[in-house]
């Protein structure tokens, strides 16, 4: 299973596929299937069933799973960019950090 450049919390954008453009923050992340879902991307109609927390039930709009290869993490100025890792001097700690910027990304 190989380490994602992505982490449940971060801001992201869409570079690929019908949400192209759009950008949100993780909510999910499976490692397993290189997918993730983000906030309000990727919206899908779900048809469910009558149940007893909704008597009704209906149509129901959620996000969708995207593949993280679609996705590209964004710096606090919400550009998108590449990811990198590098050792911290005082702890030793692997950090990830902008390629653009240089700054670290929390």
């Amino acid at each position: 299973m190989a380490k994602l450049h992505i982490k449940k919390g971060d801001n992201v954008v869409v570079i690929a596929g019908n949400s192209k453009g759009q950008s949100g923050r993780v909510l999910i992340v499976d490692q397993e299937k290189s997918r993730a879902i983000v906030e309000g991307v990727n919206m899908i109609s779900k048809h469910t069933k009558p149940n007893a927390n909704d008597p009704k039930g209906g149509i129901v709009k959620q996000e969708a799973a995207v593949h993280v290869s679609n996705l590209m993490v964004t710096d606090k100025a919400g550009k998108a960019t590449r990811i990198g890792r590098k050792k911290e001097d005082k702890t030793g700690k692997s950090v990830r950090y902008s390629k653009k910027t240089g700054e670290v990304i929390k």
